[in-house]
């Protein structure tokens, strides 16, 4: 076998290795620097070498998504291994456009990183792309564009797509040619991200309270339980289950409901039997962040945006199943098992499949649930589909851990409203939504917090993501404009702080794409394992030779508490649990800065974390990585003290220094980016800047969040309209630097603890 790899990008230091292709492939690469060494299966193509020939000679493509890429592969009915792309807005379309016509498998940066890419190219080479359409495209798209620059195309109708193109022709020549000017976003758009529940973060996006949307089609359903309290998102999501159950009644020919989605959704119930409806929001990691695995103090704050799951259970001789899942049942002989059907809305903005669906029965081996790490290759087989290990997977831990057996078929839609990739934790949001609406159709009683660990259990062990558990309790366990503080040895809520009236949080999103599982995160992870055994073996050390000579002294020479402080370090359970001045006085100077894996498990044999692999070959920085969550677990301590402080500017200062301090610690890490940099520094150019000394400051403190490497970046300043003039501001101009324009997090809702669940059920029979 043979493909293509397209270099549009490589991270400084990054080496194509030859194990990173299966036995007996070859990788033609485009784009290598001229000093670049490859391995004997990766050949460097010479540039004058023309890439369309050599593409179209190949098996399959590897590279970022892109209008070329994309392209050729369409054009030369090509398999494309694609990563997506940071501010690169029009990504999901070519995602579509690839899904559509069977052409494109999704790989995510870390496995392109480290190497992981045989399930990708296997995956790839299994498909039938099945694009028939012209490849003339660039002169039939010239000729159009001309036209309806002069007119000739010209439609009243603003909809219509001739429309959208001359207004979307009009806004870049007013974008390239007038700099600095503020021009709205055209009203087309607005639409368009109306229509699918969208938003960019743009006032002019978001819908009133007072929309028909918002009020519930009581006529249609009846609540048996729970209390919708007054948010508006829930009744949208009601409203958009009595449009599945009207879909059937409507003439119109309405562009949403011919979503793939929309569709499999509406032959996912049976109205007749109870539905229960859970909701769980989206985190702003306030402070605390990637110091949670290492035991510290966290600071988190519940967003407005929340993952919707509504869940039927049905004997599985009732069960409306979809024909190639009853194909699959009629093919084992078995009669009617138990299946799981799940619709997921919002595939059209990401590569994933808009359906999934399992018998449960693959979950059992024998009369056990299989093991987590089966359950991990189960859902790994399709990256399209790898998104379901986030909401099968909460069966399977209830399952194993809960001892629950499911013996009726599921369906289950989930719709989440928080943005994926943003570092607000979106995989946190699915995960207990879904995990309370199974936990509530099967009358099982699960307290926030375990079922936050339960969900913890999914995200580790099931999806293979080595996060700490304060999203998931965030998720469960927070409440409205309130601040949930945890410790995390391994999950003590200490309790919730009321956000002072006179000052508020935002979050802006960097545009570029951050996840949990990314290699960044783990190897710093894994920096911070490392320091705490190098910190517990020296202290051990020193207490051995402490001992010795304490045996020979008197007992008025014995430091008994200097004895008692190394034994609790020799068996330090969180480096949190270390003090700063313990840390400097005693330990900073012996930690490398850096050490190889193989180096450190010859001297240590492990590193005593259970989520994530030391690579032998790797360098992991153990110092920067070790050192954060000491000093972080100090600032969240001083910033939850500042909180209940006399209101001040110097409070407000205080605050802000903390949040500047954490992002460079984040930096200093491996963990900072671009992106998140930018922000940061346009916060501090507000603050400092003299509009807002006029203003007696407005702005004061940012920092980037979660797990870092890009996502969001948490921004703390005064309850005041000028304040949120200037957190405008700094979107505008990030987007006029980056092309990007960021989404603005704000507003607090409740977790699932405090949110319960809906129990509905149909009030009228469909009409005839």
């Amino acid at each position: 076998m043979g493909f293509s790899l397209s270099f549009i990008w490589s991270p400084a230091g990054w080496k194509l290795k030859e194990d990173y292709l299966p036995s007996g492939w070859l990788c033609l690469v485009c784009g290598a620097s001229d000093t670049q060494e490859l391995p004997p299966n990766f050949l460097k193509l010479p540039k004058d070498a023309y890439t369309p020939d050599l593409i179209a000679a190949s098996d399959c493509m590897l590279g970022k998504i892109g209008y070329g890429t994309v392209s050729e592969a369409l054009a030369y009915k090509l398999p494309f291994v694609f990563v997506r792309r940071d501010y690169f807005n029009e990504e999901p379309f070519l995602r579509n456009m690839l899904e559509f016509y069977r052409s494109g498998v999704e790989m995510i940066r870390r496995d392109l990183l480290t190497g992981h890419w045989k399930p990708y190219l296997e995956r790839a080479i299994s498909l039938k792309p099945c694009y028939e359409g012209g490849i003339n495209g660039g002169e039939v798209a010239a000729h159009i564009l001309q036209e309806t620059a002069i007119g000739k195309n010209y439609a009243s109708d603003k909809l219509s797509g001739v429309r959208r193109l001359r207004d979307a022709i009009v806004l870049g020549y007013q974008l390239q040619r007038v700099p600095g000017r503020d021009v709205s976003i055209p009203e087309w758009y607005t639409n368009a991200e109306n229509e699918l529940g969208l938003s960019t973060g743009s006032p002019t996006s978001e819908m009133s309270e007072s929309n028909a949307i918002t009020e519930f089609c009581t006529d249609d359903f009846e609540i048996l339980h729970g209390d919708l309290q007054g948010l508006s998102d829930t009744r949208s999501f009601l409203n958009s289950l009595v449009e599945l159950n009207n879909v059937s009644d409507s003439e119109k020919n309405n562009e949403k409901r011919q979503m793939r989605e929309r569709k499999a959704a509406a032959g996912l119930f049976n109205w007749e039997v109870d539905i229960f409806v859970t909701r769980a929001p989206g985190r702003l990691d306030v402070m605390g962040g990637i110091a949670d695995y290492s035991g510290s103090l966290v600071l988190q704050m519940p967003i407005r945006e929340a993952c919707h799951v509504a869940v039927q259970r049905n004997h599985p001789s009732k069960h409306r199943l979809w024909k190639h899942a009853l194909a699959r049942q009629n093919a084992k002989g078995q009669g009617p098992m138990p299946v799981l059907q799940i619709v997921s809305y919002g595939s059209e903005l990401s590569n994933r499949g808009p359906t999934f669906d399992m018998d449960l029965s693959d979950f059992m081996e024998g009369e056990q649930p299989i093991s987590y790490e089966k359950a991990n290759k189960y859902f790994a087989q399709d990256p399209s589909q790898k998104w379901a290990a986030y909401v099968a997977g909460t069966i399977l831990v209830l399952m194993k851990e809960l001892g629950v057996r499911f013996e009726d078929s599921i369906s289950m839609l989930v719709s989440s409203a928080v943005p994926e990739g943003k570092g607000v934790s979106s995989s946190a949001a699915v995960e207990v939504a879904s995990m309370s609406a199974i936990a509530a159709a099967h009358g099982l009683s699960i307290s926030p917090r375990e079922l936050a660990l339960l969900c913890q259990k999914v995200e580790n062990h099931i999806v293979g993501a080595p996060c700490g558990v304060m999203d998931q309790m965030t998720s469960a366990c927070g409440e409205a404009n309130k601040l949930l503080a945890m410790v995390c040895q391994p999950a003590e809520i200490i309790g919730l702080v009321t956000i002072p009236s006179h000052f508020r949080f935002w979050g802006i999103d960097s545009g570029i794409r951050h996840s949990v599982g990314g290699a960044d995160y783990g190897s710093v992870r894994i920096g911070a394992f490392m320091g705490r055994k190098i910190i517990k073996a020296t202290a051990s050390t020193r207490l051995s030779q402490s001992m010795s000579t304490a045996n020979g002294a008197s007992p008025d020479e014995v430091d008994n508490d200097g004895l008692e402080l190394l034994e609790a370090e020799a068996s330090l359970d969180y480096l949190c649990n270390l003090s700063p001045h313990r840390y400097e006085a005693l330990y900073a100077n012996l930690l490398p800065q850096s050490m190889l894996g193989e180096v450190f498990l010859e001297k240590y044999v492990d590193h005593g974390d259970t989520v994530t692999v030391i690579d032998k070959k790797r360098t992991y920085s153990v110092t920067a990585a070790a050192k954060h969550p000491v000093y972080e677990n100090f600032r969240v301590k001083a910033f939850k003290a500042l909180l209940t402080s006399a209101s001040s500017n110097e409070q407000l200062t205080a605050l802000g220094e903390l949040l500047y301090q954490c992002h460079y610690s984040y930096s200093a890490c491996g963990l900072g980016s671009d992106g998140t940099d930018r922000l940061v520094q346009l916060v501090q150019e507000m603050q400092h800047g003299k509009a807002s000394r006029v203003d007696d400051g407005t702005l004061y403190g940012a920092k980037i969040t979660g797990g870092g490497s890009g996502g969001t970046v948490c921004v703390v300043g005064r309850n005041c309209l000028r304040s949120s003039q200037h957190i405008l501001e700094i979107q505008q101009r990030y987007k006029k630097a980056t092309g990007y324009l960021p989404f603005i997090f704000e507003g607090s809702s409740p977790g699932v603890g405090k949110f319960g669940y809906l129990k509905i059920r149909r009030s009228i029979a469909p009409k005839s």
